[in-house]
């Protein structure tokens, strides 16, 4: 029996417009909606008077406008990011040149080594001012941040607890409308998975995404997502109980109610479950493991 993970997709906003969703946090939507940002980025800011600022988002004037009109009569002293896909990173460097303040981020994209992503594609002009650790302290005027790295949908993705409010941003991590993709080279369903099981360390009230509504059942929401990730490798099984098969022809089998024009997207998620299930010696290919490999049952 599939595992249904309990996503919400209800969000009423505004483009442009910075909301409060508590007293620390506010957010303003960029306007890029497509298959995989939902509606849009989703640009957190924290603290009053001096405050960070979260996954700046494309490189949108309109974006950068409306994020500077929120900001007005305040100062930004940091700019966090969670990853460098285009939909998150790329506006750092305005609102960079426009506040003053530093640039936060676990790394370069693919640790500088590659270019290319899925989703948004890859940001490979960030380099952030300051590199981030797992479990380093971000201290502001008034808010405590914590990064927690969380490898999975690109190697340099991390998740910032808020302490003062007991919430988790998220990124592209965890999101409420949908699953995440896991594109190879730099996405790796191995390092995804034991993300995903760290989360479940913290006690976090809320998650805030970058993209979709808040999420509040935190850790049933993660074990939900573990259990989905475990059932696809269930299906990809059943798929090769039969015998060898390609990538196109499982994906045909497993994403039967998925629209045919995002089934390349889901043949690199395939892809990165089976590079998982080679790794731990379940799965062998006619040769090294890539797309276009015969893949079969050890």
């Amino acid at each position: 029996m599939a595992v249904k993970v309990p996503f919400k997709r209800d969000l009423e906003f505004e483009y442009g417009v910075s909301e409060e969703l508590s007293p620390m946090v506010r957010r303003v939507i960029a306007q890029n909606p497509s298959a995989f940002t939902f509606h849009g980025t989703g640009t957190y800011i924290i603290g009053k008077g001096e405050v960070a600022v979260i996954d700046p988002g494309p490189l949108d004037g309109a974006h950068v406008g409306a994020l500077m009109a929120a900001l007005k009569g305040e100062m930004v002293t940091h700019i966090l990011i969670t990853h460098t896909h285009r939909d998150h990173s790329p506006a750092a460097e305005p609102l960079k040149q426009l506040t003053g303040a530093k640039t936060y981020g676990f790394g370069p994209h693919g640790g500088g080594k590659m270019g290319t992503g899925l989703e948004e594609g890859g940001d490979i002009d960030f380099v952030p001012d300051v590199a981030l650790e797992d479990n380093d302290v971000i201290l502001g005027n008034g808010w405590t941040v914590d990064v927690i790295h969380t490898p999975g949908h690109l190697s340099n993705h991390v998740c910032f607890g808020l302490r003062e409010e007991n919430t988790l941003f998220t990124g592209d991590h965890v999101m409420g409308w949908s699953t995440t993709v896991v594109s190879p080279p730099d996405g790796d369903m191995s390092s995804y998975m034991k993300s995903l099981e760290k989360l479940l360390h913290f006690d976090y009230e809320t998650y805030w995404p970058t993209h979709g509504p808040a999420i509040t059942e935190t850790k049933p929401f993660v074990e939900a997502l573990i259990a989905h990730r475990h059932d696809r490798m269930d299906q990809i099984r059943d798929c090769l109980k039969s015998g060898p098969m390609h990538i196109p022809e499982m994906v045909k089998k497993m994403y039967t109610d998925v629209p045919a024009n995002l089934h390349p997207a889901a043949a690199r998620s395939v892809f990165a479950h089976i590079l998982h299930m080679v790794t731990t010696g379940e799965v062998g290919a006619d040769g090294p493991a890539n797309e276009k490999s015969l893949y079969s049952l050890k």
